[in-house]
């Protein structure tokens, strides 16, 4: 096995972002991955790019789609997973992941906006 990373970024306050961890750990869970580890980002690494910086169009697509909302504790993070597994499992667990962030057969506004970097 190898280790394997994901990183989505997420326009998320804490609820939102327990959320989304949620989502990340029934994936993995309904796919017996072990050994792995999630971390919220606010600076890339190896880099002094900031998640504000790198994910600030999903501040502006939350606030497009919730124009009479305020946004209250949301910021830009980076949700960042590392696991072991096979790519195969790597690709099911995320396809899972980015199938529930905003299901493709309702029209509404996703709960939290995203981008799978």
């Amino acid at each position: 096995m190898r280790t394997r990373v994901m990183r989505f970024g997420l326009y998320a306050d804490a609820q939102g972002l327990a959320w989304v961890r949620g989502l990340v750990d029934e994936a993995m869970a309904s796919r017996a991955v072990r050994g792995h580890e999630i971390a919220v980002l606010r600076t890339l690494p190896g880099s002094e790019l900031t998640t504000a910086e790198a994910y600030d169009l999903l501040a502006e697509q939350w606030a497009w789609e919730n124009p009479c909302l305020d946004s209250g504790a949301r910021e830009p993070v980076e949700l960042r997973v590392r696991m072991a597994c096979s790519l195969r499992t790597w690709r099911a667990v995320r396809k899972a992941v980015t199938g529930a962030l905003c299901p493709a057969d309702t029209a509404h506004v996703c709960r939290v906006p995203w981008a799978a970097a």
